[in-house]
C-alpha cells in the first residue's frame, strides 16, 4: 500500500489515495468471487490446499500474509519507537481493550446469538481470543494510522497471546461457563503452537521489515529508501492481501454457498464484536487525546484478530471440518469488507482532529504519480 494523507491536509482525503488503495473495496470484492468460485468449481482445491502446510501452517496463507506485512513493515521507522513505549494510556488502552474487552464481549456475543449453536459459539470464543497479529497493520496504514505504534501494540499483544491465550481459553470455555450454570468445552493448544504462530507471522516481517530500513539506509540513504526503494514495494502488501483473500474464499468456499444460513448467524456477533471494538477503542483513544494517528491504530489493533491462530487451534482441536473450524474462517471473511469499511468511517472522522504535531518529523505523502 503506497498512500498515506499528508498529516495537516483534511479534505478530500479519499482523493489523496493512490489508484490501487482508492479502488481497494472493489480489487477485494473480486478476490473474494475468484476465491469462492475457484472453491465450489474446482472438484477438490479446498483440500488440497488444506494439505499444502508445513507443521500445521498453511503455506499458501503463510505466503500471503508475509508478502502482505513486509512493505508496510518495512516502512516503519524504527528509530522513534521510543515515543511509542513512553504513551502509557496508549500502551494500557490497548492492552485492556484486547484482553479484557475484547474476549469477555465475544463470550457475550457468542452466548447471546448462538445459544443453540454449540460448535460456532466455541470457535467464535476462540476467534476472539486470538488478537491482532496480520492484517490490522494493513488497515492502519490504509487508515494514516501511526505505523510505529501499530508495531509496538502488535509486538506487545503477540508477547501477551504467548501467555495468555491457552489460560483465557480455559476460563471462557470452561471456568466461566460452570460458573453461569453454560454448558462446559474444552481448548487444546499449546504455548509453542502459539509461538510458532507469532514468530512466522510477525516475527519474520518484522526481521524483514527492520533490517531492510537498517541496511537500506545505510548503504544508499534514508531519502533514496523512502523516496525509491518503499515506493516500488509498496503494492505487494496489496498483492499479498488479495492473495491471502482469495485462498481463504477458495479454502471454505463451498460451505459459504452450501451453508448460507449458518454464515449468517455466525457473521453476526461477528459484526456487533467489530463495531463495538471498533468504535470503543476510537472513542477511548478520543477520550484520551490521543491524536487522530494513535487513536485509529489504537481502534484497528482492537478490532484485529490473528485469525490464522484461531483456525490452527479449532482444526487442531475439533477437526478441518467441524463447525468450530467454519466459525474461525468466518471470522476473517467478514474481518475483511467491514474492516475496510471501517478505513474510509475512519478517515472520514479525521478532520474532527485537530492538528497535532509529532514527536518526529512528519511521514511524506506517498501518492502514487
Amino acid at each position: 500500500m503506497n498512500a498515506r494523507v499528508d498529516a495537516d491536509s483534511h479534505p478530500a482525503v479519499i482523493d489523496k489515495l493512490s489508484r490501487l488503495d482508492r479502488f481497494l473495496p472493489v480489487w477485494i470484492g473480486i478476490a473474494m468471487v475468484i476465491g469462492l468460485l475457484l472453491g465450489r468449481l474446482v472438484p477438490g482445491l479446498g483440500s488440497a490446499l488444506n494439505h499444502v502446510q508445513v507443521d500445521g501452517i498453511s503455506l499458501p496463507i503463510a505466503v500471503g500474509l508475509l508478502i502482505m506485512m513486509y512493505p508496510v513493515l518495512a516502512k516503519v521507522r524504527y528509530d522513534r519507537f521510543g515515543t511509542v513505549t513512553g504513551d502509557r494510556n496508549l500502551l494500557v488502552s490497548s492492552l485492556i481493550l484486547n484482553w479484557v474487552l475484547g474476549p469477555a464481549l465475544m463470550f457475550a456475543l457468542a452466548w447471546l446469538l448462538l445459544p443453540d449453536l454449540p460448535e460456532y459459539r466455541t470457535g467464535l470464543i476462540i476467534v476472539g481470543l486470538a488478537r491482532c497479529i496480520a492484517m490490522v497493520i494493513i488497515w492502519n496504514d490504509l487508515a494514516c494510522g501511526d505505523r510505529e505504534a501499530a508495531a509496538v501494540l502488535v509486538a506487545l499483544n503477540s508477547m501477551f497471546q504467548v501467555v495468555m491465550f491457552a489460560v483465557l481459553g480455559w476460563f471462557y470455555l470452561s471456568v466461566l461457563p460452570g460458573w453461569l450454570g453454560l454448558e462446559q468445552t474444552t481448548i487444546s493448544t499449546s504455548p509453542w503452537q502459539i509461538a510458532k504462530s507469532v514468530l512466522i507471522f510477525l516475527g519474520i516481517p518484522l526481521l524483514a521489515g527492520y533490517l531492510s530500513r537498517r541496511l537500506g539506509e545505510r548503504a544508499k540513504g534514508r531519502t533514496w529508501y523512502e523516496s525509491t526503494f518503499l515506493p516500488r514495494i509498496g503494492p505487494w502488501a496489496l498483492y499479498g492481501l488479495l492473495f491471502t483473500i482469495v485462498i481463504l474464499f477458495a479454502l471454505q468456499g463451498d460451505q459459504i454457498i452450501n451453508r448460507p444460513l449458518d454464515v449468517v448467524r455466525i457473521a453476526l456477533p461477528l459484526l456487533a464484536y467489530f463495531a463495538v471494538m471498533w468504535g470503543g477503542g476510537y472513542l477511548l483513544g478520543a477520550l484520551l487525546g490521543l491524536g487522530y494517528e494513535r487513536t485509529t491504530t489504537l481502534a484497528f489493533t482492537a478490532a484485529g484478530n490473528n485469525f490464522e491462530l484461531a483456525i490452527a487451534v479449532a482444526i487442531a482441536t475439533y477437526g478441518a471440518s467441524s463447525g468450530q473450524a467454519l466459525a474461525g474462517v468466518v471470522g476473517p471473511l467478514i474481518e475483511v469488507p467491514v474492516l475496510v469499511a471501517l478505513v474510509y468511517v475512519s478517515l472520514a472522522l479525521r478532520s474532527r482532529f485537530a492538528p497535532q504535531a509529532r514527536s518526529s518529523s512528519p511521514v511524506p505523502d506517498r501518492r502514487t504519480p
